[in-house]
Protein backbone atom coordinates (compact mmCIF):
# COMPACT_ATOMS: atom_id res chain seq x y z
CA UNK A 1 0.00 0.00 0.00
CA UNK A 2 1.41 3.38 -1.02
CA UNK A 3 2.06 5.64 1.91
CA UNK A 4 3.82 8.94 2.54
CA UNK A 5 5.56 9.92 5.79
CA UNK A 6 6.26 13.66 6.21
CA UNK A 7 8.93 14.77 8.67
CA UNK A 8 8.83 18.45 9.65
CA UNK A 9 11.70 20.75 10.42
CA UNK A 10 12.85 22.51 13.56
CA UNK A 11 11.54 25.84 14.83
CA UNK A 12 14.18 28.41 15.72
CA UNK A 13 13.64 27.99 19.45
CA UNK A 14 11.26 26.82 22.16
CA UNK A 15 9.45 30.16 22.24
CA UNK A 16 8.65 29.98 18.52
CA UNK A 17 7.51 26.38 18.94
CA UNK A 18 4.94 27.29 21.58
CA UNK A 19 3.85 30.65 20.13
CA UNK A 20 3.46 29.67 16.47
CA UNK A 21 -0.24 29.03 15.75
CA UNK A 22 0.38 25.64 14.08
CA UNK A 23 2.42 22.70 15.28
CA UNK A 24 5.38 21.93 12.97
CA UNK A 25 3.58 18.89 11.53
CA UNK A 26 0.62 21.11 10.58
CA UNK A 27 2.53 24.14 9.32
CA UNK A 28 3.27 25.45 5.85
CA UNK A 29 2.40 23.01 3.01
CA UNK A 30 2.00 19.89 5.15
CA UNK A 31 -1.84 20.02 5.49
CA UNK A 32 -2.27 20.93 1.82
CA UNK A 33 -0.11 18.04 0.60
CA UNK A 34 -1.92 15.58 2.89
CA UNK A 35 -5.31 16.69 1.60
CA UNK A 36 -4.15 16.38 -2.01
CA UNK A 37 -2.75 12.91 -1.35
CA UNK A 38 -6.13 11.86 0.07
CA UNK A 39 -7.67 12.80 -3.27
CA UNK A 40 -5.30 10.30 -4.89
CA UNK A 41 -6.05 7.65 -2.24
CA UNK A 42 -2.53 7.83 -0.84
CA UNK A 43 -2.27 7.45 2.92
CA UNK A 44 -0.04 10.02 4.58
CA UNK A 45 1.10 10.78 8.11
CA UNK A 46 2.96 13.73 9.56
CA UNK A 47 4.08 12.81 13.07
CA UNK A 48 4.92 15.49 15.58
CA UNK A 49 8.58 14.96 16.41
CA UNK A 50 9.67 15.49 20.03
CA UNK A 51 11.28 18.78 21.05
CA UNK A 52 11.98 19.90 17.47
CA UNK A 53 13.50 23.15 18.75
CA UNK A 54 16.23 21.06 20.45
CA UNK A 55 16.04 17.70 18.67
CA UNK A 56 17.57 14.51 19.99
CA UNK A 57 18.17 12.00 17.21
CA UNK A 58 17.28 8.84 19.15
CA UNK A 59 13.93 10.37 20.20
CA UNK A 60 13.07 11.13 16.58
CA UNK A 61 14.04 7.58 15.58
CA UNK A 62 11.60 6.14 18.14
CA UNK A 63 8.75 8.14 16.61
CA UNK A 64 9.75 7.41 13.01
CA UNK A 65 10.08 3.67 13.60
CA UNK A 66 6.47 3.45 14.77
CA UNK A 67 5.52 3.45 11.08
CA UNK A 68 5.81 0.50 8.75
CA UNK A 69 8.44 1.37 6.17
CA UNK A 70 8.50 -0.57 2.92
CA UNK A 71 9.32 -0.28 -0.76
CA UNK A 72 5.90 1.37 -1.16
CA UNK A 73 6.75 4.18 1.26
CA UNK A 74 7.73 7.68 0.19
CA UNK A 75 9.43 9.72 2.91
CA UNK A 76 9.61 13.49 2.76
CA UNK A 77 11.62 15.71 5.04
CA UNK A 78 11.67 19.48 5.31
CA UNK A 79 14.77 21.30 6.57
CA UNK A 80 15.92 19.51 9.76
CA UNK A 81 13.50 16.68 8.89
CA UNK A 82 15.35 16.23 5.59
CA UNK A 83 18.65 16.03 7.46
CA UNK A 84 17.10 13.47 9.82
CA UNK A 85 16.12 11.29 6.84
CA UNK A 86 19.62 11.53 5.36
CA UNK A 87 21.12 10.30 8.61
CA UNK A 88 18.49 7.63 9.22
CA UNK A 89 18.76 6.05 5.77
CA UNK A 90 22.56 6.39 5.78
CA UNK A 91 22.62 4.41 9.02
CA UNK A 92 20.01 1.88 7.86
CA UNK A 93 21.42 0.75 4.52
CA UNK A 94 19.27 -2.38 4.61
CA UNK A 95 16.07 -0.32 4.26
CA UNK A 96 14.62 0.44 0.87
CA UNK A 97 11.77 2.86 0.30
CA UNK A 98 10.02 3.92 -2.86
CA UNK A 99 11.39 7.44 -2.74
CA UNK A 100 13.07 9.99 -0.48
CA UNK A 101 12.23 13.64 -1.10
CA UNK A 102 14.15 16.35 0.70
CA UNK A 103 12.84 19.92 0.79
CA UNK A 104 15.33 22.65 1.73
CA UNK A 105 17.60 20.14 3.50
CA UNK A 106 19.58 21.32 6.49
CA UNK A 107 22.33 19.35 8.24
CA UNK A 108 23.84 22.05 10.50
CA UNK A 109 26.91 22.50 8.25
CA UNK A 110 28.77 24.59 10.80
CA UNK A 111 27.76 22.66 13.92
CA UNK A 112 26.59 25.49 16.09
CA UNK A 113 22.82 25.63 15.79
CA UNK A 114 21.99 22.47 17.75
CA UNK A 115 23.07 21.50 21.23
CA UNK A 116 23.01 17.78 20.35
CA UNK A 117 24.86 15.61 17.84
CA UNK A 118 21.71 15.29 15.73
CA UNK A 119 23.77 15.32 12.54
CA UNK A 120 26.75 13.32 13.77
CA UNK A 121 26.85 10.79 10.92
CA UNK A 122 28.65 9.73 7.78
CA UNK A 123 26.76 9.74 4.50
CA UNK A 124 26.07 6.38 2.90
CA UNK A 125 27.60 7.07 -0.52
CA UNK A 126 25.33 4.39 -2.04
CA UNK A 127 22.13 5.98 -0.73
CA UNK A 128 21.24 7.72 -3.98
CA UNK A 129 22.07 4.54 -5.91
CA UNK A 130 19.74 2.27 -3.95
CA UNK A 131 16.85 4.70 -3.39
CA UNK A 132 15.30 7.32 -5.68
CA UNK A 133 16.32 10.61 -4.10
CA UNK A 134 14.92 14.04 -5.04
CA UNK A 135 15.83 17.40 -3.55
CA UNK A 136 13.90 20.66 -3.74
CA UNK A 137 16.16 23.65 -3.30
CA UNK A 138 16.07 27.39 -3.87
CA UNK A 139 18.95 29.80 -4.33
CA UNK A 140 17.29 32.29 -1.97
CA UNK A 141 17.14 29.84 0.96
CA UNK A 142 18.97 30.52 4.23
CA UNK A 143 22.77 30.39 4.04
CA UNK A 144 23.07 27.26 6.28
CA UNK A 145 20.75 25.41 3.86
CA UNK A 146 22.81 26.52 0.86
CA UNK A 147 25.93 25.22 2.65
CA UNK A 148 24.12 21.99 3.55
CA UNK A 149 23.18 21.49 -0.08
CA UNK A 150 26.81 21.89 -1.18
CA UNK A 151 27.80 19.10 1.22
CA UNK A 152 24.96 16.86 0.05
CA UNK A 153 25.80 17.45 -3.63
CA UNK A 154 29.39 16.43 -2.94
CA UNK A 155 28.47 13.32 -0.94
CA UNK A 156 25.55 11.98 -2.99
CA UNK A 157 25.62 11.58 -6.76
CA UNK A 158 22.58 10.57 -8.81
CA UNK A 159 20.12 12.92 -7.14
CA UNK A 160 17.16 14.44 -8.97
CA UNK A 161 17.27 18.17 -8.21
CA UNK A 162 14.34 20.57 -8.46
CA UNK A 163 16.07 23.96 -8.41
CA UNK A 164 14.25 27.24 -7.88
CA UNK A 165 15.30 30.84 -7.42
CA UNK A 166 12.29 32.22 -5.56
CA UNK A 167 11.01 29.64 -3.03
CA UNK A 168 13.21 30.57 -0.07
CA UNK A 169 12.96 27.95 2.66
CA UNK A 170 9.72 26.53 1.22
CA UNK A 171 7.61 27.96 4.05
CA UNK A 172 4.43 30.05 3.89
CA UNK A 173 6.23 33.37 3.88
CA UNK A 174 8.53 32.46 0.98
CA UNK A 175 6.05 30.40 -1.04
CA UNK A 176 3.23 32.92 -0.61
CA UNK A 177 0.79 30.00 -0.37
CA UNK A 178 0.24 26.68 1.38
CA UNK A 179 0.01 24.90 -1.98
CA UNK A 180 3.10 23.07 -3.23
CA UNK A 181 2.08 21.51 -6.56
CA UNK A 182 5.64 20.74 -7.65
CA UNK A 183 6.07 18.49 -4.60
CA UNK A 184 2.73 16.77 -5.21
CA UNK A 185 3.77 16.03 -8.80
CA UNK A 186 7.06 14.50 -7.63
CA UNK A 187 5.30 12.33 -5.03
CA UNK A 188 2.82 11.00 -7.56
CA UNK A 189 5.43 10.19 -10.27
Amino acid sequence: MNQVILIHGAPEDEREYYEYPDSPSNAHWFPWIQKELCKHEVISVAPEMPKPYDPFYEDWVKVFEQFKISNETTVIGHSCGAGFLLRYFSEHSNLVVKKIILVAPWIDPEPKELSTDFFGFTFDSDLSKRISLSIFTSTDDYDPCIKSLAIIEKELPNVNYHRFTDKGHFVDSSLGTKAFPELLEEILK
